[in-house]
């Protein structure tokens, strides 16, 4: 790939370049403008399914999409699975793009059903449940009621805490094989917890996600600074018992959405702690994927970096779309390759754009095809899947703040 020579600031590099700010403005549009049409159908999907229920499903409130099953139908999930906050998150973006009503009355629908999830200590997953569907509709229309359930949400996700380990509980099924898991993906749910110490002022939930963020930093990674899936804990000594890859393809292995997960995260953690060691892992993180023998050309890695059969493995949207929302705030942070971070996000966004997208009017209103889910076991494999969608959009929102305001955060 080839890179921008010497080190210029995004501004800099921006202005120089008005002939690529309009073609890369335009994939913005082109692609919230496909996303428009593809949305509005997934809604027709859903409610003609909800519409022929069993009495079993609409018991378990499912209502929100997760992705299309092996014989090509759309599986719709409840609240209670990790998955469901992202359809109401993608509602919100649409709304943030277009100022249009109409999403913010969709995202509010879908957003409503989520909030029993705010008490369910029995999950790690509340910022994926609660902060990408309330969280954006807080930020986005300020209503209190949202701030008090993402709170309390926040406060859940607190009791999960493990003192002697310094991490908050992953899993809490397979007990026979765990004691206290700890997986990269915790890294995302994070920033629910800054941002209830912003709210609040309570320290106990800024102190939680650094001493959680330390810890995963110390064990998660290699030399290489590729991370394990899985890391498992003693609870009362605090040491290490193991380190397992669960959803890659081996425990040695680089599992592609994992080292997304942990680049997107440091970068977070950095914004708001701006602790150096976070940046610091930050970059590591990137240089290793980004510098990767088995990095695809078009930057849409394959499920997993050692999977032993490339170039014939199914590829990971999803991985591509969490690293490009990072790339494009890394690139705020470090400075000295913020030109290389925002060339390799746009690669990412033209690539899922162009060669990734979903059937207009098809595929069950999904944007995005080509996602894996668990690859080591075979499930979701090479199939849309709904927080690859979600993280596309943000990552077109933050490639278009960036590069009109000059700041990535939404």
């Amino acid at each position: 790939m080839k890179l921008f020579a010497g080190i210029f600031s995004v501004s800099i590099l921006f202005a120089s370049c008005g002939t690529t700010e309009k073609a890369t403005t335009d994939v913005v549009a082109e692609s919230f403008d496909f996303a428009s049409e593809q949305l509005k159908y997934a809604l027709s999907e859903i409610d003609s399914i909800r519409d022929n229920l069993t009495t079993e499903q609409r018991e378990k409130m499912i209502f929100t999409p997760r992705n299309i099953q092996p014989d090509g139908t759309l599986r719709l999930v409840a609240s209670r699975d990790w998955c469901s906050g992202f359809f109401p998150g993608e509602l919100w973006y649409m709304y943030e793009f277009t100022g249009d009503d109409y999403w913010k009355e969709k995202a509010c629908e879908y957003t409503a059903p989520i909030e029993r999830e705010k008490t369910n200590g029995g999950t790690h997953d509340m910022g994926f449940k609660v902060y990408c569907s309330f969280g954006n509709g807080y930020r986005l229309t300020g209503d209190s009621t949202y701030r008090d359930i993402i709170l309390e949400s926040a406060k859940t996700l607190t009791t999960r805490y493990k003192d002697k380990v310094g991490c908050i509980r992953s899993w809490d099924h397979n007990r026979d094989k765990w004691e206290c898991p700890v997986i990269i993906d915790n890294m995302m749910n994070l920033e629910l917890l800054y941002w209830a110490f912003k709210e609040t002022g309570d320290s106990t939930y800024y102190n939680i996600a650094t001493n959680h963020a330390l810890t995963t930093m110390k064990n998660h990674f290699r030399d290489d600074y590729s991370s394990y899936h899985v890391v498992d804990y003693d609870t009362v000594t605090g040491n290490v018992i193991n380190k397992h890859t669960h959803q890659g393809y081996a425990h040695e292995s680089a599992w592609s959405r994992g080292q997304a997960w942990g680049l997107y995260g440091y970068t977070m953690c950095f914004r708001e702690t701006k602790k150096p060691e976070f940046l610091q892992q930050a970059k590591k993180i990137s240089d290793f994927i980004f510098n990767n023998k088995n990095m695809p050309e078009d930057l849409v890695p394959y499920w997993d970096y050692d999977a032993p059969a490339i170039p014939d493995e199914p590829r990971d949207a999803s991985a591509a779309a969490v690293a490009a929302c990072a790339l494009y705030e890394l690139s705020m942070y470090d400075h000295d390759n913020a030109a290389i971070h925002k060339e390799r996000a746009d690669k990412i966004v033209e690539s899922l754009s162009e060669a990734y997208r979903a059937n207009l009017k098809g595929d069950h209103g999904f944007l995005l095809l080509h996602s894996v889910g668990s690859g080591n076991s075979k499930s979701e494999m090479d199939v849309p899947i709904i927080y690859a969608d979600y993280y596309f959009l943000e990552a077109l929102l933050k490639k278009q703040k960036l590069e009109h305001s000059g700041t990535a955060l939404l």
